[in-house]
């Protein structure tokens, strides 16, 4: 337990306290220690500046459930990377949260997407770096070129892949399992245009026996080929590349 003698820490102390709580996962206790903290302006000013306690102050607010202060602390205290990636999971987990308590049920990936969409990382808890559907574009560029070289990597490629990427490995299976359904998509809504194209092309022009102008799908065959095909487009149109 921290009693009174706090008073007498000073803001680096204070900050080595908040880092050994926060390490250890002992939440409950590191809430009891940010509210003994001094209030004198002076203190409060100190503490305020410091990044370990604003962090440890954010972890608190998550796990308490009060997310307004946990974004009034992300959105107006600038944050040095190596905080990054733990902030920007509190950020977006706390807006999942409220996401599913505002419809009632659990969210599946397209709707984590949207959350993401619509609450973007702030730019104190962010580098900068222009992210396309989810992962940043030298991520996605390097998950690329492995791919045109196996489309189907083992359990080590995509273990020395997710080191590369900083990613895990599930998120590097998951990346290389859409691409690869997308390219189905993408190669069976070709065949069918090719189909449906090789179908007309082989009428003659002018109009046929019953006076129907040519080139219209006018048999079950082809018509059932153009509906296929504009499935296959509305399939490959919809598929996001988010990191599930």
């Amino acid at each position: 337990m921290f009693q009174l003698p706090i008073l007498n820490f000073s803001p680096q102390q204070v900050a080595g306290v908040c880092e050994t709580l926060e390490e250890s996962g002992d939440i409950e206790r590191l809430g009891r220690f940010l509210w003994s903290l001094p209030v004198a302006p002076a203190a409060c000013e100190a503490l305020n500046k410091n990044e370990s306690v604003l962090r440890a102050r954010a972890i608190v607010a998550f796990h308490t459930g009060n997310f307004r202060d946990l974004y009034h602390i992300l959105e107006n205290h600038k944050f040095t990377k190596e905080s990054h990636t733990k902030l920007q999971a509190l950020w977006l987990e706390a807006h999942y949260q409220e996401a599913e308590k505002l419809r009632g049920r659990p969210l599946g990936p397209v709707d984590k997407y949207r959350v993401r969409k619509k609450f973007p990382l702030p730019r104190t808890i962010w580098d900068g770096e222009q992210k396309t559907h989810c992962f940043k574009e030298r991520t996605r560029h390097l998950l690329r070129e492995w791919y045109l070289q196996d489309p189907y990597p083992n359990p080590s490629k995509k273990r020395e892949l997710a080191q590369a990427t900083g990613l895990t490995p599930t998120q590097v299976g998951n990346w290389f399992k859409n691409r690869r359904q997308r390219d189905r998509a993408a190669a069976a809504k070709n065949r069918l245009q090719q189909q449906v194209l090789s179908q007309g092309s082989g009428r003659s022009l002018g109009p046929d026996d019953r006076g129907e102008p040519l080139g219209s799908a006018s048999s079950p065959a082809a018509s059932l080929s153009s509906k296929a095909a504009t499935s296959a487009i509305s399939i490959t149109s919809s598929d996001s590349e988010c990191d599930i």
